[in-house]
């Protein structure tokens, strides 16, 4: 067994990616590995990307841009923040970084890939590599295919979040074909088995999409409760976009008798728990409990 995993109990085994780098954690790592190489390749100056004003895909850009010499733009979604004269923490910290905000309408926002809008952009900010919302690219699955490695391959279910479909093509990707690879989605919709289809050839996965707890950044007290209760017991935080629903998903499939008895389970922690603060400025906001 892995001596960097941690257990659950004699079942499922977390493998902490979150614990890979202080600032670019997770699945960041693993995504931009590849794409920082390939801007460096392509003699690229600046590095543009898209996000949230809570993204951890943004921070992790940031910072990653400046540890690597890159100048980094981020097209930031909701203009009405261009509005606040103090950020937030995630876009102060990318700000720190070095980082250029050019905020849109949520309109503009979902245009974001069309020919046009990047024309524009370019005209704007010059030549620049672009790395996707997310992330997700050829790039980044590469780099997601090595959080697998030879000791994983005991495993009989690989879990991990799902957000743009990246990190789960390169699980499945380098999984074994006698392993099924479960994906948990953060979002609503079946649009992400047809962007995961993109990268990937293996039939052996599945997405499970009963735990989005009604949508991207949706939460309830139930799953508040379970990510405290999870962090008091075994020592592991855990976030309420990404990981906390993959693992309250997990639970509940447990529960409900879903995986063959005595099969062994890994979840891939994908990180993104600097987007704790951001939720609990809203939960304060909204008197509900606040995540520890």
């Amino acid at each position: 067994m892995d001596k960097n995993l941690i257990s659950i109990d004699n079942h499922v085994f977390i493998k902490p990616e979150y614990l890979n780098h202080q600032y670019v954690s997770g699945n960041k790592l693993r995504k931009l590995k590849y794409n920082l190489l390939e801007a460096k390749k392509g003699n690229k100056k600046t590095l543009l990307t898209f996000g949230g004003a809570y993204s951890n895909h943004i921070s992790a850009i940031a910072y990653a841009g400046q540890e690597n010499g890159f100048k980094t733009i981020g097209v930031i979604r909701g203009e009405e923040l261009n509005d606040f004269n103090a950020l937030n923490a995630t876009l102060s910290f990318s700000k720190s970084c070095g980082m250029e905000f050019k905020f849109v309408s949520r309109e503009q926002y979902r245009n974001k890939s069309t020919p046009d809008f990047i024309k524009k952009l370019e005209k704007e900010f010059g030549d620049f590599f672009l790395i996707p919302e997310g992330g997700t690219n050829e790039f980044a699955v590469r780099g997601c295919e090595e959080i697998l490695d030879d000791v994983n391959e005991t495993f009989d279910y690989i879990c991990c979040p799902v957000g743009t479909g990246g990190t789960i093509s390169g699980l499945i990707n380098s999984s074994s074909d006698d392993q099924k690879i479960i994906g948990f989605p953060a979002l609503k919709g079946d649009f992400l088995s047809k962007e995961i289809t993109k990268f990937v050839t293996k039939t052996n996965w599945e997405l499970n999409t009963d735990y989005h707890f009604g949508g991207y950044a949706k939460i309830n007290e139930d799953l508040i409760q379970f990510i405290n209760t999870f962090k008091e017991t075994y020592n592991v935080p855990l976030d309420p976009i990404y990981t906390g629903k993959m693992m309250y998903g997990i639970y509940d499939l447990m529960s409900k008798g879903y995986f063959d008895k005595n099969s062994k389970i890994l979840a891939i922690h994908t990180g993104g728990l600097q987007g704790i603060e951001g939720m609990n400025v809203k939960l304060q906001q909204q008197n509900k409990p606040l995540i520890v």
